[in-house]
């Protein structure tokens, strides 16, 4: 039996940075398809990050190799590949607020309870109950109300993709933690931006697929005069700027710090934190587009943003 983890400060600190990072990520990802449209702008990003990571990964790291290799392209194919698949289908059906408050609170307790059951980690009663008020703090700035519904009605195929975007994100981060193992079990090690190279390689075939389907049929539907998903962007440089920093504060830096925090923190640590990356985004909104944030969502973010602190100096 193993005994309960606790984190040091530096393990922690590359969770918070994950949720900078993919904070200010959500503010370029906004501009860059509103500029160059969702599927240039997702695939673009990503395209984007193999090859930097790539090129980082093959010149300093273990490129495609290392003994967790194949654990991490899994992870990539779980968690990136079909869980985002998952993301973007629930999002027409259930809104941005709800699919992200399910997708971010069912993820954590499904990661706890799998790597506790395959990896034997086992957390405090301390760290589970912050983690718990983290997720309290983000469901009281994201959950729906008669003031503030959902724009869209809501449907039981699109709970189940979000349920399904929790499963993935849960498990994916879960197959990354075994990857670490199995990389150490090896006598190996690996840093984060190969960690993530890999694990972006994974999910990057079933994400282009998806995408390249979209525009297909969007260009089909166009040629014989009938509705597409949007309209047709034309490649601007001002696209092509925003495209690259959502690529790098996303997929690059935040997918890096994501692997970095998931190499010596249990899963059921980092996504609490990562969780909270809607209540981040809060002051960057106010800050690029004078948005004016509620009430309720700077309690929640109070609450969150507490839980953070405690779970972070809790031993």
């Amino acid at each position: 039996m193993s005994s309960a983890v606790r984190p040091s400060l530096a393990d922690m600190f590359a969770a918070v940075l994950t949720t900078l990072c993919w904070s200010l990520a959500a503010q370029f990802s906004q501009r860059s398809i509103q500029v160059l449209g969702v599927v240039q702008a997702n695939l673009g990003r990503l395209i984007v990050a193999v090859i930097l990571l790539g090129a980082c990964a093959h010149v300093f790291g273990l490129g495609m190799g290392g003994a967790g290799r194949d654990a991490f392209l899994w992870s990539g194919v779980i968690g990136m590949g079909l869980g985002d698949l998952a993301l973007f289908a629930a999002l027409p059906r259930l809104g941005t607020r709800l699919t992200i408050l399910i997708c971010q609170c069912v993820a954590v307790p499904i990661a706890m309870v799998t790597e506790w059951g395959w990896l034997d980690t086992r957390l405090t009663l301390t760290q589970i109950g912050w983690a718990a008020v983290i997720l309290v703090g983000v469901t009281i700035a994201l959950m729906p109300s008669a003031k503030s519904p959902p724009k869209v009605p809501i449907t039981r195929i699109g709970i189940a993709l979000g349920l399904g975007a929790a499963i993935g994100q849960g498990i994916g981060a879960v197959i990354s933690r075994r990857a670490y193992e199995i990389t150490t079990e090896a006598g190996m090690s690996i840093d984060g931006i190969t960690a993530a190279y890999q694990r972006i390689s994974g999910g990057l075939a079933i994400t282009v697929g998806y995408f390249l389907y979209i525009w297909w049929r969007d260009r089909q539907r166009a040629r014989a005069g009938r509705a597409t998903s949007g309209q047709i962007h034309r490649y601007t440089w001002k696209g092509f700027g925003y495209l690259s920093a959502n690529a790098m504060f996303g997929p690059v830096l935040g997918v890096s710090c994501y692997q970095w925090a998931l190499a010596t923190t249990p899963s059921g640590i980092v996504l609490p934190i990562v969780a909270t990356t809607p209540l981040v985004i809060i002051p960057f909104a106010y800050w690029f587009d004078g948005d004016i944030p509620t009430r309720r969502s700077l309690m929640g973010g109070f609450v969150a943003v507490a839980g953070v602190i405690a779970l972070t100096l809790v031993r």
